[in-house]
C-alpha cells in the first residue's frame, strides 16, 4: 500500500473513533438531568434545604460534565491534530 492509502485508513479510523468518543456525551447529559430532577424533588420535600441541595447539585453536575469535555477533547484531537497522520511509510 502507498502513503495515500495509509493516510486514508488513518483518517477514516480517526473519524470513526471521533464519533465513538462523542457517544460519551450522552452519559453526562442523562446524569445531569437525573441529578437536577432529584434535586427539584428534594427541594419540594424540604424547601429550607434549597441552598445546600442546589450547591451540591451544581458541584456534582460540574464534575459529571468533565467526562463529556474529555470526550470532546479526544474527538477534536482525533479529527484535527491526529499524531498518526503521515507517520506510515510504505
Amino acid at each position: 500500500m502507498d502513503q495515500n492509502t495509509y493516510n486514508a485508513l488513518v483518517l477514516g479510523a480517526s473519524a470513526i473513533g471521533s464519533g465513538a468518543a462523542m457517544i460519551a456525551g450522552i452519559g453526562p447529559g442523562i446524569g445531569e438531568g437525573y441529578c437536577a430532577g432529584k434535586t427539584v424533588e428534594a427541594i419540594a420535600r424540604q424547601p429550607e434545604a434549597q441552598g445546600v441541595l442546589t450547591r451540591t447539585m451544581i458541584i456534582g453536575d460540574a464534575i459529571a460534565e468533565t467526562t463529556g469535555l474529555y470526550a470532546l477533547v479526544v474527538a477534536l484531537l482525533l479529527m484535527f491534530a491526529n499524531p498518526f497522520t503521515g507517520k506510515f511509510v510504505s
